[in-house]
């Protein structure tokens, strides 16, 4: 386990600072990132909170998944890394056109 952890279904009020706050009764927060629309800046609802050990982002899944923060029952887990390849315009490599017939011999 790392000590990232995943933080959702959070309302859109909730501030980097009240993460901290919260969180930090569990431990040592080094780093709050609160995810926001590139378009838009609107909160997207989730953030990810780090904090200073395994053991202290355990405790804070233990105490804090399911419960209310700003009216809304929160969702808190490991945060899991980035797979390759996700996410929008993956063209795994290939070009829009189809092949033009002809071979590659």
């Amino acid at each position: 386990m790392n000590s990232k952890l995943y933080v959702g279904n959070m309302s859109f009020n909730t501030t980097e600072e009240i993460l901290r706050t919260t969180f930090g009764q569990f431990g040592t927060v080094t780093d709050v990132y609160v995810a926001s629309d590139r378009e838009t800046g609107r909160p997207r609802g989730f953030a990810f909170v780090t904090l200073g050990t395994e053991q202290e982002s355990k405790l804070a899944i233990e105490k804090m998944n399911g419960v209310e923060l700003d009216g809304r029952a929160l969702s808190v887990s490991e945060a899991r890394p980035k797979t390759e390849g996700g996410g929008r315009g993956a063209g795994g490599g290939f070009s829009e056109r189809g092949g033009g017939g002809g071979s590659r011999y």
